[in-house]
């Protein structure tokens, strides 16, 4: 019996931990840059639907302008929680 409850709280856990990285819970704040992979530079951002995206360079700014969903996207899609901004 006790090891049956073990193998339910196990199995419990394990799926508590899966369902909060599949349901954004897990996410983190922005580190890297969505168009070139660099470490980010806080000083340098864009906005584009209440959400402010980072990037690494001054580059990065021209090219995230001309396909913005795609690059917000690609951070949600890897667990990246955007700053909302008013």
């Amino acid at each position: 019996m006790k090891s049956l409850i073990k193998t339910a709280v196990f199995a419990l856990v394990i799926t508590a931990f899966a369902f909060a990285s599949t349901t954004g819970m897990a996410a983190e704040p922005q580190k890297n840059c969505p168009v070139m992979g660099g470490e980010i530079n806080k000083d340098l951002h864009a906005d584009h639907n209440g959400k402010r995206v980072y990037f690494c360079c001054a580059a990065c700014g021209p090219q995230f302008k001309k396909s913005p969903e795609k690059f917000v996207k690609k951070l949600e899609d890897q667990g990246v929680k955007l700053e909302v901004v008013n």
